[in-house]
């Protein structure tokens, strides 16, 4: 049992900014199921993102751009259902919440009372703002995510490091405290220079959660399916993987078509 797990019983909103106080790192994993969110809130992990990256891990997706809201609806209602400790946070997907700050808050109230999720995310800084003051205002809690915003991937044209230049990098540290001032409780600093992430981590006081984001950030999130090795052809330099199930899964599946086969599977053991 972790020590985390000993102190919060319940992880939330301002137990991460607790954290942070503390200099005690926030772990953060995604999850799109019933079954997987399960086993990584069991294992003490504070934050769930059921993120849209559920388009690329779940559907086969080139971009997370393709997943609806509804869909989002149904992987955070799994996963909320499988939680007792961690705190779940729920990507708003592409088109929920850019256009129309009303649009952005009726997308982040289904997500809410239809989910039962704990946050959303939304990612942008200072051309998003009126969605997420509008969301903040109903009392909904909102994680940012600035530096490489995968749903900007066709404006950006590219999945490269950001904020490499000052200007991005002055208006990567604006929009941190900009949405820091407004209310947001967390941000999700993705592919940016380590010493940036540093600068920005020390400049406000709520948490920065990195990936890619270098180690000086308040704590770290990657995709679950990534770091158990579930998929093996995404290899960024800012990726640990913890397992190898890729290979571990394709032996099992092996060995069990090898027993079909023979007649080996069931055995008088396995059979009523």
């Amino acid at each position: 049992m972790s020590i985390a797990k000993k102190e919060y019983k319940r992880i939330t909103t301002k137990t991460l900014v607790d954290m942070k106080s503390k200099g005690e790192k926030i772990s953060m994993l995604t999850a799109y199921d019933y079954t997987m969110a399960k086993i990584v809130d069991n294992a003490g992990i504070d934050v769930i993102l059921v993120g849209d990256s559920a388009s690329n891990v779940m559907a086969g997706h080139e971009t997370t751009l393709p997943i609806t809201l509804n869909e989002m609806i149904y992987h955070a209602s799994s996963v909320v259902r499988a939680i007792e400790r961690c705190l779940v946070v729920v990507d708003l997907p592409f088109g929920a919440y850019q256009s129309d700050p009303k649009e952005a808050l009726r997308s982040a109230i289904r997500i809410m009372k239809e989910s039962g999720g704990h946050a959303v995310k939304l990612e942008g800084g200072k051309e998003i703002k009126d969605s997420v003051k509008r969301i903040l205002n109903a009392g909904i809690p909102v994680m940012g995510h600035l530096g490489l915003t995968p749903q900007s991937i066709y404006k950006f044209g590219t999945y490269t490091v950001r904020a490499k230049e000052e200007e991005e990098a002055e208006q990567l540290k604006s929009d941190a405290l900009m949405l820091e001032k407004i209310g947001c409780f967390a941000i999700v600093l993705e592919k940016v220079p380590a010493k940036l992430a540093e600068e920005v981590a020390k400049s406000v006081q709520i948490p920065i959660i990195g990936i890619g984001a270098g180690g000086g950030v308040d704590g770290q999130v990657l995709v679950t399916h990534d770091m158990l090795g579930m998929t093996h052809e995404f290899n960024p330099r800012f990726l640990r993987r913890y397992l190898d199930l890729y290979k571990e899964m394709t032996g099992a599946f092996e060995n069990y078509i090898s027993d079909v086969k023979s007649g080996d599977f069931p055995s008088d053991k396995e059979q009523y």
